[in-house]
């Protein structure tokens, strides 16, 4: 245990614990200026820890405020300043001890308390599921990115010494710790440029989710070192002597590739670690960046190239603000080998990517170049922030953009934009801007109009073509890919429907109340929103068009009085009203969007499994018949209002079926169609017999999924003694 004297010491005699002056030794870059003052904080900061932590033990039973210590060491070695390196070492004291936020204002001032309020995970809410804790914590310290990404980096230091100590605990809470790394630290670490962090961090996940494979792979990568190190040095050192001949200093070096990434290269390839040929890379490092151009030209004059492997992100850098050249050349016994050129600069950049940006000697951070290099997480956050309030959303979104890989097309102008791979035109538009994107109408890829759902590769040059009148539509959904065009389509969406709702709710109140003779009571219904838990009459008007409240809700809440003539005239045909005037009809797609305003033609009421049309009315939305129903020869007359649809049903979805039975009046015959029906393990709503003569007519309302089960029932039906014949509504059978 921490000898509790130990902090007094440098006040009575002069000396630090060993494990401070390790951390602080690890600051090994502050200008002799600043150092003394940089000293006194980090010794407030670390006695301030070690006091509140006190006592406190991790599962491998040592101290608690070792791991903030590590967490603050990994943040030295990365070269953050000072302030980032005591909020590594406070990162818990608010979450696990009796040191609050105004503890830390006090004493370490505004900007260490924002860096620790933004990596404390939320607390005094309740959750109604771990799910949505991690979502919520998350979304917390993402939106502290809007303030300080400082926050990140030290929350990726502290999953980083969590994952290397992970042994210690359950086997339940490392599987879920390391899925939660896999799935957004990861990812993430690579958008922030972090490779050296991802690759740690895989390696991890690997470790404690299959700790067998690791094992295995582990001993063949130290097994194969010589073989490893002999076939670097066979392809390097000819390159390191034409370097030299043009005085070009430059570092070359060989590395494995992480163990995860070689793991997961035998699984997608089917193939042995002995034939994985690319689990090596070369990395040369030089001065400047014509130097990588001239190493280029050497490589490729010793070495054959591949050519479809070359790619140059010194001219277009990744948006993580990754820089380096790669190619592949066939090396030494005929096998492919990639080689990463860069400079110093870059190499640091690549391996703690947004970290490398803050240094002692420069005063601080160069904060535009942070902002810049992190403009896609900012616009993120912002973009969740304002639309997203739901946690899971919140992750769910969040996921599109880290699992992302990038391409670079151009504008007419030949400006260079990086999107996502599998991008469209849409994804594009809204890139450009949001305006652009709502009123997107079509494309051209390289000149050639192309669909608003193509696939947008390498090197392309797009124009989006607009128009005022155009509007998102629900297909772009289906295909877009970027966070920002489904958050805008998603709004718009909501936007067109609720004022599409809004008309039709007053529409369906007009023709109600004059058809009922009560037009007078519209400008009291108007009024009466608030009595509904509405604030405003627009909203009222929308729950009448979804079908979420009825005429005759409305009016007995404001006339009770009046129940026994509501009952007289509003219930059957408001309700058939609404059959044909709900806005959200499942079942129906057209063109790949669902979510229409749909209704089914009461002539023929079409069901899963039958030809259908749709008819565009006026006003009302799509009806739909099927394309033998008796009223398409009328509708044909306006043929241009025609359009195919199709179904989209769960295989549980029911319908409601009429079926009219003709037979002989005889004892038993309703009983015996009943029972046949219920075999079917098949819903009866209603059932209406009538007699003439000798002459029974029967008329059954079911439930069925499709065709297929109605003609199974009739097959079963017709061989019923006594029936003539069965007709559904509208169709003999």
């Amino acid at each position: 245990m921490q000898n509790p004297l130990s902090r007094f010491v440098p006040q009575l005699v002069g000396e630090y614990p060993k494990q401070f002056m390790e951390l602080y030794e690890q600051v090994n870059n502050v200008s002799d200026d600043d150092s003394d003052n940089i000293k006194r904080l980090l010794w407030e900061a670390y006695d301030f820890g070690i006091t509140h932590h006190e006592g406190q033990k991790r599962k491998s039973g040592e101290p608690y405020f070792n791991h903030c210590v590590e967490v603050a060491k990994i943040l030295a070695e990365w070269k953050m300043d000072h302030n980032t390196i005591i909020g590594g070492l406070l990162h818990d004291s608010v979450e696990d001890t009796g040191a609050s936020l105004a503890d830390i204002r006090e004493k370490f001032g505004e900007d260490i308390t924002n860096l620790v309020d933004g990596v404390t995970k939320l607390g005094g809410i309740k959750f109604s599921s771990r799910a949505e804790e991690q979502a919520g914590n998350f979304m917390k310290m993402l939106l502290s990115v809007a303030k300080d990404i400082r926050v990140i980096i030290i929350k990726f230091a502290d999953r980083l010494h969590n994952m290397q100590t992970i042994e210690h605990l359950s086997r339940m809470k490392q599987h879920r710790i390391a899925v939660e790394t896999r799935d957004v630290f990861v990812p993430l670490a690579h958008r922030l440029g972090m490779a050296n962090v991802k690759s740690n961090l895989e390696d991890l996940v690997f470790k404690t989710l299959k700790p067998k494979e690791y094992k295995d792979l582990d001993s063949k990568i130290k097994s194969s070192r010589k073989d490893r190190e002999k076939y670097i040095k066979l392809l390097s050192d000819p390159l390191q002597t034409e370097l030299n001949k043009l005085n070009l200093t430059a570092n070359i070096y060989g590395r494995v590739k992480s163990h995860a990434s070689i793991f997961g290269k035998m699984i997608k390839r089917n193939k042995t670690f002995k034939e994985i040929y690319d689990h090596l890379a070369i990395r040369i490092i030089v001065e400047k960046i014509e130097d990588c151009y001239l190493a280029l030209g050497i490589i490729h004059n010793q070495f054959t190239p591949v050519q479809e492997r070359f790619k140059d992100f010194i001219a277009s850098p990744k948006s993580n603000a990754y820089q380096s050249i790669h190619t592949t050349i066939v090396g030494p016994g005929g096998k492919l080998m990639e080689i990463q050129i860069r400079t110093h600069d870059m190499e640091a950049t690549a391996e703690i990517g947004v970290a490398a940006h803050w240094q002692y000697k420069e005063g601080g951070a160069k904060l535009k170049d942070v902002d810049s290099n992190i403009k896609w997480l900012r616009e993120l956050v912002e973009i969740l922030q304002s639309e997203s309030s739901d946690p899971r959303e919140f992750m769910n979104l969040l996921k599109i953009d880290l699992f992302s890989d990038e391409i670079f097309v151009f504008t007419p102008n030949g400006d260079l934009k990086q999107l996502p791979i599998n991008s469209t035109p849409i994804d594009f538009a809204f890139y450009v801007h949001t305006e652009v994107g709502l009123h997107c109408l079509g494309a051209k890829i390289n000149h050639s109009i192309v669909p608003l759902n193509t696939k947008l590769k390498n090197g392309d040059s797009i124009e989006i073509i607009t128009s005022k009148t155009q509007k998102p539509s629900y297909g772009w959904l289906n295909f877009v890919v970027t966070t920002k065009a489904r958050t805008h389509i998603k709004k718009a969406l909501v936007n067109q429907q609720f004022e599409e709702s809004v008309e039709l709710g007053k529409e369906i109140l007009l023709k109600t109340l004059r058809r009922m003779k009560m037009k007078n009571k519209y400008d009291e219904i108007e009024q009466s929103y608030q009595k509904f838990g509405f604030n405003k009459i627009e909203q009222l008007l929308e729950a009448i068009g979804k079908g979420d409240l009825t005429i005759r809700d409305i009016l007995q809440k404001i006339n009770p009085e009046q129940e026994d003539a509501l009952d007289q005239d509003t219930p059957e045909a408001e309700t058939s009203f609404f059959n044909f005037a709900r806005s959200k009809t499942k079942g129906i797609k057209l063109q790949g969007i669902s979510n229409l305003m749909v209704s089914f033609g009461k002539c023929c009421n079409p069901i899963p499994g039958d030809e259908m049309i749709g008819f565009v009315t006026r006003g009302r939305g799509i009806t739909v018949h099927k394309t033998d129903c008796s009223s398409l020869p009328l509708l044909n007359k306006e043929s241009d209002r025609l359009i195919p649809v199709e179904w989209d049903v769960d295989k549980k979805d029911l319908f409601n079926v009429r079926l009219k039975v003709v037979g002989e009046d005889r004892k038993g015959l309703l009983n015996n169609l009943t029972d046949c029906i219920n075999k079917f393990d098949i819903n009866i709503v209603s059932v209406d017999s009538k007699v003439k003569d000798t002459l029974a007519i029967i008329y059954f309302i079911i439930q069925i999924n499709n065709v297929r089960q109605l003609e199974r029932i009739f097959r079963k039906m017709t061989k019923i003694s006594g029936v003539d014949f069965i007709e559904r509504t509208g169709q003999s059978i």
